[in-house]
């Protein structure tokens, strides 16, 4: 499979084709790879979300889900020890059987205690049939309490640190929605993270926003950022199409991987249309996307629409 290959944060000088052929059945998509932050390894920049596995009716229909994407082309899967109560990572574990080592795999744990994420690591190996992901992350910080909890003595971080030194995860991580200015805080109260995990969108910057407050540290410290509530929870689409949602998170410095929680293969298909067929746009197309997004949302833009986030 070829792929065409951007360097640095987010993706940069590519050219506009026609319009992308159609993505038939069994075919792998030309999708552009990036250099994941300091972690030296490349991956595609739009990836398969596990949040939404919920959406499929039971486990087999979703491990169907997760093969085709990977037949597509998508190579980054990312998921979590608490999406779908488990049932996540195990239509992962299925979809994935065979191919594992093909693809960038990450998981979470919500839990704060070494034991208690040790705990969780060995579950998640279990589910996605894996001795090893390449990502592994602290899920969900929100506060300053977090922080001391993770990073304190008998914190996550000595299991995460044990984890990477004995080649149970390659790079380590942390996400979270809640506060911009707690993953700031966070990024620079720990020197070793590989990546972030934090909400990109063409909405974000009107309201508490990690765009401005944690993406610019994130840069500062090399660490690969993963882009999350790409289409705002769908209320985007009130005033922008899917495409451009997607091209305007990508075309943010820094970022470098836009998690799509596409629940049928037809999205997937569309978001792979889309960076196809990419180019990164214009600070005064940016400033455009922003303002029709603000304006489209009326009522439901700020709070309303990150209900995510903490309230100012």
């Amino acid at each position: 499979m070829t792929r065409r290959s951007f360097v640095g944060g987010g993706i940069a000088a590519m050219s506009v084709s026609g319009s992308p052929a159609p993505l038939a059945h069994g075919k792998t998509a030309d999708i552009p790879t990036t250099m994941f932050g300091k972690t030296g390894v490349k991956v595609s920049v739009i990836a398969q979300g596990g949040a939404r596995m919920d959406l499929h009716p039971d486990i087999k229909t979703a491990a169907e889900h997760v093969r085709r994407v990977y037949e597509l082309g998508v190579t980054y899967f990312d998921c979590s020890r608490v999406y779908w109560d488990g049932h996540a990572e195990e239509a992962y574990g299925i979809g994935l059987e065979g191919v594992r080592k093909n693809v960038f795999l990450t998981t979470k744990t919500q839990k704060r205690t070494a034991k208690e994420v040790e705990q969780d690591l060995a579950t998640s190996f279990r589910l996605l049939k894996t001795d090893y992901v390449d990502l592994w992350q602290v899920h969900n910080v929100q506060s300053r309490e977090d922080i001391d909890k993770v990073l304190g003595p008998g914190g996550a971080m000595e299991a995460f640190e044990a984890a990477k030194k004995a080649g149970k995860c390659r790079f380590i991580g942390f996400t979270g929605h809640y506060d911009p200015e707690v993953h700031a805080a966070l990024l620079k109260a720990y020197e070793k993270w590989d990546t972030v995990m934090m909400p990109i969108h063409a909405a974000d910057h009107a309201y508490l926003s990690f765009e401005e407050t944690a993406l610019p540290v994130a840069i500062e410290r090399g660490v690969g950022v993963q882009a999350i509530k790409v289409f705002g929870k769908a209320f985007l689409l009130r005033s922008l199409n899917p495409i451009e949602c997607l091209k305007y998170v990508l075309s943010q410095p820094g970022v470098h991987v836009a998690i799509c929680g596409a629940g049928t293969v037809g999205q997937m298909e569309d978001n792979i249309r889309a960076v196809q067929d990419f180019r990164r746009m214009t600070p005064e197309e940016i400033a455009d996307v922003r303002k029709r997004a603000l304006l489209g949302l009326g009522v439901f833009s700020g709070p309303t629409l990150e209900y995510w986030k903490r309230k100012a």
